[in-house]
């Protein structure tokens, strides 16, 4: 298995024992952290599947450097190395795509289990990743942006980061909701963030694959 997979892998299996904690209100520190470290792992993996094409050619550090650095030489090399990663492993983009419903699944159902979130919020959720998956899946795992606002909202480092970055605020928040009683209008707040932007990256992947 490679590591890139085994890593995916890891980080999805990790969301159980998040939630777990989360339900018998352990920790909420150790709990957050955990949080971060398996969002933190999601960059690992790519990490990973870049090295792997690589043949162990290119480090951590010029792998964060091309993620959020300008570098024009640096992008297009790394996205050579990212072409021939994803030929390289049939089911890799797929099992990453997958790890992260799982994770983002697990938080939405667990906050509305413990009465946080509203149900119908869940069902927007369902429908834009079920609807826009199926899309993007009819081309592969993505399509080539065609607008500037698809390119910076969905595919490029900082919309892929920024969501990241959202999810990880939205769902620690509700952790510290739920186990240390703070209030709850901060959470909405940062759940109609997370929504509006997940929605708009669906318009944008929608609209790229059909026009």
């Amino acid at each position: 298995m490679r590591s890139a997979d085994a890593t995916t892998i890891l980080r999805t299996l990790m969301v159980f024992l998040i939630a777990y904690l989360v339900i018998i209100k352990f920790s909420p520190l150790i709990t957050i952290l955990l949080i971060l470290v398996m969002y933190v792992l999601d960059a690992v993996d790519g990490y990973f599947a870049i090295r792997s094409a690589s043949k162990g050619s290119v480090g951590f550090i010029e792998y964060i450097k091309a993620s959020i650095g300008n570098n024009q030489e640096v992008k297009e090399k790394m996205s050579k190395f990212k072409h021939i990663a994803k030929k390289d492993s049939k089911f890799g983009p797929r099992i990453d795509i997958a790890g992260d419903r799982v994770i983002e699944y697990t938080f939405w159902i667990l906050f509305t289990y413990l009465r946080l979130i509203p149900l119908f919020v869940v069902f927007i959720i369902i429908f834009r990743h079920s609807f826009v998956d199926a899309l993007m899946a009819s081309r592969g795992t993505s399509s080539k942006p065609k607008t500037r606002f698809a390119r910076i909202i969905y595919s490029s480092n900082i919309g892929r980061g920024g969501i990241n970055v959202v999810k990880f605020l939205a769902f620690a928040y509700f952790v510290l909701v739920y186990v240390s009683s703070y209030p709850l209008w901060v959470g909405y707040i940062l759940i109609a963030v997370l929504v509006i932007y997940i929605v708009l990256r669906g318009i944008a992947e929608a609209y790229d694959v059909l026009s």
